[in-house]
């Protein structure tokens, strides 16, 4: 008896159908996808990644109250973004 074959979350059918995906968000053709949602999502990323390149240049130089400000700001900017997608899904109901 052989063993099943394992699916991997990046497997290249699964890398196609997101490019294709990602495709079609700008495109008149209907997609899996939400624009807006993805759009949110690589700016939540881009913001999280700086925050976080700005705390490891900077962890040296940083007091208590830097590092509070710093935790302030990246709990906003989540709580923005879900305030965000979740008045999206209310709206669309």
């Amino acid at each position: 008896m052989q063993p099943e074959k394992t699916k991997y979350f990046f497997s290249w059918p699964n890398i196609k159908f997101a490019m294709r995906e990602l495709v079609k968000i700008y495109s008149s053709k209907p997609s899996f996808l939400s624009k807006k949602r993805v759009e949110s999502g690589v700016g939540f990323i881009i913001a999280e990644w700086g925050m976080i390149y700005f705390l490891l240049e900077n962890i040296k130089t940083v007091g208590i109250s830097g590092f509070a400000i710093w935790a302030t700001i990246q709990f906003f900017i989540a709580g923005y973004i879900i305030n965000q997608i979740q008045k999206e899904k209310k709206e669309d109901q």
